[in-house]
């Protein structure tokens, strides 16, 4: 299964109410087979994958598409695997040489006559799309997203270890602020003097670097580069799910509401974290299908909350009240 960042650019244009609809109960079944994934339930999976594009009129991200040929692929049904994995490789370009030969979910398709010619074509997808690379920059952002990550990536242990409060976690604090600065500072000057540039110049993971430098930034810089992000993704040079999260974030500065539920708030007094102020609660899993994020509920999940929308409106106003203190 694809694992981690998903290394998928994507615009989406939405003409319809009905097409926004069509693309939130994609993600619904996407989760759904993801579920049966975990449960060891492949076939089933597979099936729920299958749902998925079809309610989509048989389109699916890239990252979906591998995921389901993984799911058939553990069934026993290598067909429907090698169906998904050519629909990405041709239709898409999909180029992650690496990541496919060494998945050991696809091991079962490696007899089959097919598996040489799919890594055929994948190469030459990945020889095409690293034909333009800048690969000085491309270091450079590596290494920027390195640093943005390295320290932020040990909070939780030194908080659970020492304390919030703890000495050791204002030094770790102290070091993060450090970096974020030097990488402002890097990051600033290549948008300013080559644009939010693309992944067939800068690959994969270089518009993560300037977006999580921007997102870690103060609100003029996030201002300063919203525009900007603002017209990546409708090149196809970075991706809807970030770019609303950045939209939330600079939000939420302003002090307004967000619009996609992506900032969570903690209470300093009872430590207990809560969905900051969010714009039309009731609709906003439709809101977050149409830039590819996952339901609220799922979300939220990750730092332990329930999602129950009627009690957050209740509670809403008064959270209001406490953001424009």
């Amino acid at each position: 299964m694809k694992k981690g960042i998903v290394l998928l650019f994507v615009s989406y244009v939405l003409a319809s109410p009905s097409l926004a609809q069509d693309w939130q109960k994609y993600a619904e079944l996407v989760e759904e087979a993801k579920v049966l994934y975990h449960q060891k339930e492949y076939l089933k999976s597979g099936q729920k994958y299958a749902e998925a594009f079809v309610a989509l009129d048989n389109k699916g991200l890239v990252t979906d598409r591998y995921n389901a040929a993984c799911s058939w692929a553990l069934a026993g049904e290598r067909d429907s695997a090698f169906v998904q994995l050519f629909k990405i490789a041709q239709n898409a370009d999909y180029s992650d040489l690496k990541h496919l030969i060494s998945d050991s979910e696809l091991d079962s398709l490696h007899s089959d006559k097919r598996w040489e010619e799919l890594l055929a074509l994948v190469k030459a997808n990945k020889e095409k799309q690293e034909a333009n690379y800048d690969k000085t920059l491309i270091a450079i952002l590596d290494t920027i997203l390195e640093e943005d990550q390295k320290y932020r990536l040990q909070f939780r242990g030194v908080i659970q270890t020492y304390g919030r409060e703890s000495e050791e976690m204002k030094v770790l604090t102290q070091k993060t602020i450090e970096a974020d600065s030097i990488n402002q500072i890097k990051v600033s000057e290549i948008l300013d003097s080559r644009g939010w540039l693309g992944p067939d110049i800068i690959g994969p993971n270089g518009s993560d670097a300037f977006f999580l430098v921007i997102q870690h930034a103060d609100l003029k810089m996030q201002e300063q580069y919203l525009p900007m992000m603002r017209e990546a993704v409708k090149k196809g040079h970075a991706r809807a799910s970030s770019l609303a999260m950045l939209e939330d974030r600079v939000a939420l500065a302003q002090g307004k509401k967000q619009i996609y539920g992506s900032q969570i708030g903690r209470d300093p007094e009872t430590d207990e974290y809560y969905v900051m102020p969010l714009e039309d609660p009731d609709n906003v899993d439709q809101r977050r299908a149409e830039v590819g994020l996952q339901p609220l509920a799922k979300y939220v999940a990750l730092w332990n909350l329930t999602w129950d929308v009627e009690a957050y409106k209740k509670v809403l106003p008064e959270m209001e009240k406490k953001q424009k203190k």
